[in-house]
This record gives C-alpha cells, sequence and structure tokens, in this order.
C-alpha cells in the first residue's frame, strides 16, 4: 500500500467536513448529550458465536446483538491488509488510517487529533475504561500521540496530562517511578501521587474502586494487564471487573453537566484469542457482555446516550466449526498463559521438565495423553515470554478441541499482528445517531458518525 499524501489527507479532510456539515443539520435536534464507544479487541465474529454457543447457547443473543442498527466494518491499515490494534483504534479515534504500530499519528509524524479530543474541546467529560494496560494501543489511541505503541512510558504521561475525568485499567508501573511497588517511569514521577494532589480519587483494587466517590478517579488495578476472568479462581487478587469499572465510570460522569465520551475496551478478548484459548474468549466476552448492558440500561433512562459497539479487528480467525468439541472447552480452567507459568525448568539443558508440562495439562485442561509432537512444540518456545509461550499451549487446547483458528506455523509468521486477520468485524448501535451506522463501512468512517450524532467539531482544528 502507498504512503498517505498530503494532497489525499486534505482531501479526505475535506470530505469528512462535508459529510459532517450534513449531518449535523440533520441530527443536531436530537444530538447525543453522551457517548459510550465499546471495543471488544480482537472480537470478531467467530468470538462472538463461539462465545454464545458456550455461554448461552445458539439461540442466545448478547445485548448488543439487540441494538436496532448494525453494520459490518472494514479493518485495513496503511501499510497492511492486516491491521493491528495500534492502526485499528487510530482509524477509529480519528477517521485515518496509518501505519500498524502507530498511535494516532502519520508517518510523517502529522498529529491525528482524536474523537476524545474533540470531545473535551466541546467541554465534555471523556473516560478510558479497559482490562489491559490503559497506555497499550486501543487506549493510548484516543488519549495520546506517539510514533510507536510501544512508548509506554510517554503514552501513560500524555493521558495524565489529558486531565481524563476517569481513567481505569491496568498497567500502574507506568504511574509509578523505577525502584518503587514495581514502577518503571525513568524521569522519576510519580503519577498517582501527583494525581491524588490534583484531586483524583486513587484508587488500586475493587474494594476502593467501589467505596470511591469523588468526581474524578484514576483506577490501576494491576502493574501491567489485569487478570483474565477464567484465572481469577487461581490468584489472589482484588481487581474489579470491566463491567464493575464500567459501572463506576458511569455513577461519575453522568452527572456532568455538558454529558460525557467514555471509551471502554474488552482487552483481553484478544489475548485469549491469540492463545487459541476459546473457553477464554468466552469469559472475557461475559464481562464485556455485563459492561454493555449496563451501559444499555443507562442509555434507555436517559435517552441522550449514543452507544456503539464494535471491534478494532479480528484475532486468531475463530471459527464455529462443526467438530467444536464445546464440552471439551468447559474442562479447560485456565488461561494458556496461566499454565505456561506453571511449568517448571528441566534440571539440565534449555528446556522444560516434561513432566511438569504434563502435569499441568492434567491439571488445568482435564488432558492426560499429550503427544510427542505437542510437548516438542511446546518446548520449541522455551525461553520466550510467558504470553508467547501461552499462545503456542493454546493452540494445543484448541486443537485437542477441534477448534477453528490460526495455525501455530502462520501466527508465528505473523511478525506485525501475532495472528490477526483481515475479516471484517461487526458494528452495532443505539441511541441517538445510531442510525447512521449501516451496511457495509470503513473503520475510518465511525469518528464522524458519533462527531456528528453528538454535535461537536470534527474534523478538529
Amino acid at each position: 500500500m502507498k504512503r498517505l499524501s498530503s494532497k489525499l489527507l486534505l482531501l479526505c479532510t475535506l470530505v469528512a467536513a462535508l459529510l459532517f456539515a450534513g449531518a449535523v443539520g440533520a441530527l443536531a435536534a436530537g444530538a447525543a448529550k453522551n457517548v459510550i464507544v465499546f471495543i471488544g479487541d480482537g472480537m470478531g465474529f467467530g468470538a462472538i458465536q463461539v462465545s454464545r454457543n458456550i455461554l448461552m447457547g445458539p439461540e442466545g443473543r448478547f445485548t448488543f446483538e439487540q441494538f436496532p442498527h448494525t453494520a459490518i466494518v472494514t479493518t485495513h491499515s496503511l501499510d497492511n491488509w492486516v491491521t493491528d490494534s495500534a492502526a485499528a483504534a487510530t482509524a477509529i479515534a480519528t477517521g485515518f488510517k496509518t501505519n500498524n504500530g502507530m498511535i494516532s499519528m502519520l508517518p510523517d509524524g502529522t498529529v491525528l487529533p482524536t474523537i476524545l479530543e474533540a470531545m473535551q474541546k466541546a467541554g465534555k467529560a471523556v473516560g478510558v475504561v479497559v482490562t489491559n494496560s490503559v497506555y497499550d494501543a486501543t487506549p493510548a489511541a484516543f488519549t495520546a500521540h506517539w510514533n510507536t505503541r510501544g512508548g509506554s512510558e510517554q503514552i501513560a504521561l500524555q493521558q495524565f496530562e489529558k486531565g481524563l475525568d476517569v481513567l481505569l485499567g491496568g498497567g500502574r508501573d507506568q504511574f509509578l517511578p523505577a525502584g518503587v511497588e514495581g514502577g518503571k517511569r525513568t524521569d522519576g514521577r510519580n503519577l498517582l501521587a501527583e494525581a491524588e494532589a490534583r484531586g483524583y480519587d486513587v484508587v488500586t483494587d475493587r474494594r476502593g474502586l467501589l467505596a470511591a466517590s469523588g468526581d474524578r478517579i484514576l483506577g490501576l488495578f494491576h502493574l501491567s494487564n489485569m487478570t483474565y476472568q477464567l484465572d481469577k479462581a487461581h490468584v489472589d487478587t482484588d481487581e474489579p471487573t470491566l463491567a464493575e469499572m464500567t459501572a463506576k465510570a458511569l455513577s461519575v460522569l453522568a452527572g456532568k453537566e455538558n454529558g460525557f465520551f467514555l471509551l471502554v475496551e474488552g482487552s483481553r478478548i484478544d489475548h485469549a484469542a491469540h492463545g487459541g484459548d476459546l473457553r477464554g474468549v468466552a469469559a472475557e466476552m461475559a464481562d464485556f457482555e455485563r459492561a454493555v448492558a449496563i451501559a444499555y440500561e443507562f442509555a434507555k433512562r436517559h435517552g441522550d446516550t449514543l452507544i456503539v459497539v464494535t471491534a478494532d479487528h479480528d484475532t486468531m480467525g475463530l471459527s464455529a466449526t462443526e467438530p467444536l468439541d464445546y464440552e471439551r472447552l468447559k474442562e479447560y480452567k485456565a488461561s494458556p498463559e496461566f499454565m505456561a507459568l506453571q511449568f517448571k525448568p528441566a534440571a539440565e539443558g534449555n528446556a522444560f521438565d516434561e513432566a511438569s508440562i504434563r502435569e499441568v495439562f492434567a491439571t488445568y485442561a482435564g488432558i492426560h495423553d499429550l503427544t510427542a509432537e505437542e510437548i516438542a512444540l511446546i518446548q520449541s518456545q522455551f525461553g520466550q515470554a510467558a504470553y508467547k509461550i501461552g499462545n503456542i499451549v493454546g493452540l494445543v487446547l484448541a486443537s485437542r478441541a477441534n477448534a477453528g483458528v490460526v495455525s501455530a506455523d502462520v501466527q508465528l509468521k505473523s511478525a506485525s499482528t501475532g495472528g490477526h486477520t483481515a475479516n471484517p468485524v461487526p458494528l452495532y448501535a443505539f441511541g441517538p445517531g445510531a442510525e447512521q451506522f449501516g451496511g457495509v463501512m470503513d473503520n475510518t468512517e465511525i469518528a464522524a458518525k458519533i462527531a456528528a450524532a453528538a454535535n461537536v467539531e470534527w474534523p478538529m482544528r
């Protein structure tokens, strides 16, 4: 794909401005005071269908599937047929394609204003709720600008300085100085202490979240990504669910006079999918569903709130294949990453102790007959990061359940995305302005439609 030229950038801006101006006239009278955007990271059609089958059976429906307006969304990035989360979230947040790995910025360094910034400029309160690190790709693309998603320290600082009314999720390490309670900041700043001095309720556990009563809140419940729903039975943690964080965010934002914009991401749907962990995908989807249901009840009560539910991309091409063994999936009791962390190193050589591998699979997955080929595949990842080992563990689990997922070979060759696909993703909308969403559309069209629904300036100048 060719790099976006300055002339094309100008043309896209003019077209977006014209579309926005036309839509505003029709929507201003019934403009959305509040906007809630839900992103199921990696939540393709297959993830939804498999999760539906596991959680409620094929006749069941998630709350968002009952919304009156739906669309199919294409997701390619500027430099790749298959997007990563950074480029996809940038497209959703700004209306522009960029290269994989970039955060609301074009390859030439042009900073792209985001829909969250437009809402804040219009006087609305703004919030972000996620289950991964708050500085990870999707939340970063709405709240920061950087030339790589790996700029965690710089992104966290931009988020802090933006003055978000609500910021909830993981990623405490980049809000604390190195050497302090797992902190990693190299500039010596303690952003948690600074936030408290600015009047934020600063909380680090579920109990603190539920007790918080201020009008601005910063909650960071893990040093990095929050714990998988499936693993909470195996670890000592007091982390809130996505649903609980969403409920608290709405309680804080609901009283804002000019309304609000809230981004909510079910982040670990994607992480579970990367590991071929269909049981884990369903567990994360269940939490995501509860969060959407809470927002839906809020929107129905107030009548002035637009909800948009979509995904940044599809992950691992999950499919509800005919031989998929749902009863086998239900036997899996922990995430592949958790299982990988239980492997013990062998007494000699660069390898895991084979007996420990077999014991872990028996304990957490009910599998007692691992083959030599499966053992070898897992051993090939010795020395890699836990999540990478977990991805391979998950593919073994998926294979045992006859699950349709991207193969280990393809995943390992997917250097840019680690197993994403170019499959389109769904979008569901409810509330004022929801009627704009329909048919087949590109992810770059979403921001302008949200801005039009809320009657805020777009593109920003």
